[in-house]
């Protein structure tokens, strides 16, 4: 009862508190714990070659965490930080984890970083924003952490001082923190389920801790923590798409799909089910392509395993009325003139190259959104080892007008056996301004 009446008094406060501050807006931090002018003992050749493995180890493990993807500002230097993050409570700049001792995390110590991860506090103490996602952090073991922390430490130091985060208030009252904790945050390792295999157990811990997926693939509560069905599915924070849920066959949940195919998926970007585009692409790209085959099958197996769960509410299909059929009609003929070529006059695509439509979940989520960003903007597949030259569509935005893709998309959301509520030129104009 008492922590209903705290978490009341201070809802007002909060608002919609998806807390936004990256890591290193926790103090100053920084390398192997020793002070400006204090001398280490030459290391042991035995001494040096665990500390090469151990960052080479935490090279990779900070790869399949893709810690670069925040902490590179595009066009940036690696791990120098200063990725503009745009919200509806302020603008957010990620910080700079090279082991600079005056602008990076040169003064940090193996417990300091694994304080981070693990407790979601800073150098100094005090807690850090969710945006950080801890919340997942909180699994990877103390092993994993310090592998980390020792590639991070191992990378040139870069003297980048980014600009300050910019949070209106009341989001930036820290203490607030506190309570937001009290809730929704439940620290600990991850701890493997004797009844399951290794395989699985690893995928589990990939997923749930270090991948963090569930920081995307999940719905918010009005405090911005997780609710619902892990991996649920849900809106992106700050972004102008939608994570599918991974649990939903109505969505995106692989449970009937072969593991070969899961584990193609999470590292080529493209199977013969599906494609990825928009920032899970990014993600492919800039991690998950560098899996070994073990992590990525354990990964596939995890996801494969996962109980089904029931969409969130999907658009109504139109009744098949005469007005119905003649918009259908003019999408039909926008269709056969600008998409037909590449994904076939039966939605059929080109295995390898472009995407099925028909029978496609990502054509027929609830919600458009996706599928009108890929239009106005173009859809394309990463570019992976084992798929360095992929196809990709290009953006329609200068070319249809909002109706006629709102028109090609209710097309295609009704053809060839799909069922999707129409699209409108009011949802499509707001996708085009960047509109949520």
């Amino acid at each position: 009862m008492k922590r209903i009446v705290i978490a009341k008094a201070f809802g007002v406060l909060i608002g919609l508190g998806v807390f936004l501050m990256p890591m290193g807006q926790m103090g100053q931090m920084g390398p192997m714990g020793l002070w400006a002018g204090q001398e280490s003992p030459a290391p042991k050749t035995d001494d040096i070659g665990k500390l090469q493995a151990q960052q080479t180890r935490g090279a990779y493990l900070a790869q399949a965490g893709n810690c670069m993807g925040c902490h590179t500002a595009q066009g940036g230097r690696p791990y120098a930080g200063g990725h503009i993050l745009a919200t509806s409570i302020g603008t957010f700049v990620t910080p700079n984890i090279t082991p600079d001792r005056e602008t990076g995390i040169g003064l940090w110590n193996e417990e300091d970083f694994w304080r981070a991860l693990h407790q979601g506090k800073g150098r100094n103490g005090s807690p850090l924003y969710p945006a950080f996602p801890y919340t997942e952090y909180t699994k990877v073991t103390r092993e994993d952490s310090n592998a980390i922390y020792a590639y991070l430490q191992s990378l040139p130091p870069i003297q980048q001082r980014n600009p300050e985060n910019r949070i209106r208030f009341p989001f930036n009252f820290r203490p607030l923190i506190y309570v937001w904790r009290t809730f929704y945050f439940e620290q600990g390792v991850y701890k493997p389920e004797a009844s399951k295999s290794d395989e699985w157990n690893r995928g589990a811990y990939l997923v749930r801790g270090l991948g963090h997926c569930n920081a995307c693939h999940t719905t918010r509560n009005p405090f911005g923590a997780s609710q619902g069905d892990m991996l649920g599915g849900g809106q992106l924070m700050g972004s102008n798409w939608y994570a599918p849920s991974l649990t939903s066959l109505q969505e995106a949940s692989t449970s009937d799909w072969p593991i070969e195919d899961i584990a193609q998926l999470l590292t080529a970007g493209l199977a013969s089910r599906a494609a990825t585009t928009g920032p899970m692409a990014d993600v492919v790209n800039q991690s998950l392509q560098y899996l070994t085959n073990a992590d990525a099958r354990a990964m596939a197996a995890y996801l494969k395993s996962l109980p089904g769960s029931a969409p969130h509410s999907r658009g109504v299909a139109p009744p098949l009325t005469e007005e119905v059929d003649k918009l259908l009609r003019r999408g039909s003929d926008i269709y056969e003139t600008h998409c037909q070529d590449c994904h076939g006059n039966l939605g059929q695509g080109a295995p390898g190259a472009y995407p099925a439509l028909a029978g496609n979940r990502g054509v027929t989520l609830a919600s458009p959104i996706n599928a009108i960003r890929s239009i106005l903007n173009g859809g394309y597949a990463p570019v992976t080892a084992s798929n360095p030259r992929p196809y990709g569509m290009p953006p329609f935005a200068q070319i249809l007008h909002d109706e006629e893709i709102a028109l090609v998309l209710s097309y295609i959301r009704n053809a060839w056996g799909n069922r999707g509520s129409l699209v409108t030129a009011v949802q499509v104009d707001r996708s085009r301004k960047g509109a949520q």
